[in-house]
């Protein structure tokens, strides 16, 4: 199983969350701004692993980020058989997050 680090406020992390919609036998998502606890998980990954070095560099997140079964970790969705994120997508209003829009 991907266990996928993501965020509500996210745009990319809910066009994300919308592809796995169904697929809880191959994704595991979290959020990690429901519980404290998941936010140290995800900074411990994010402070100490290189795949978020450039992500660090350029002033990123690292959100998505997927973790594989083996432990390595992506922040292509590509690789693991997702679509990434369309800028061309119409964007998302405050008013449609705060109504629980997803996906955009």
């Amino acid at each position: 199983m991907i266990t996928i680090y993501g965020l509500k406020t996210c745009p990319y992390c809910d066009y994300v969350k919308e592809q796995i919609k169904g697929r809880g036998d191959e994704f595991h998502y979290i959020d990690i701004g429901s519980h404290v606890k998941y936010m140290h998980a995800f900074m411990d990954l994010r402070d100490n692993r290189p795949e978020f070095d450039h992500s660090k560099e350029i002033g990123d997140i690292g959100i998505p980020a997927f973790v594989l079964e083996d432990g390595s970790i992506t922040l292509d969705p590509a690789q693991v058989g997702l679509k990434e994120y369309d800028p061309n997508t119409p964007s998302c209003s405050i008013s449609d997050h705060k109504n629980g829009k997803q996906g955009c």
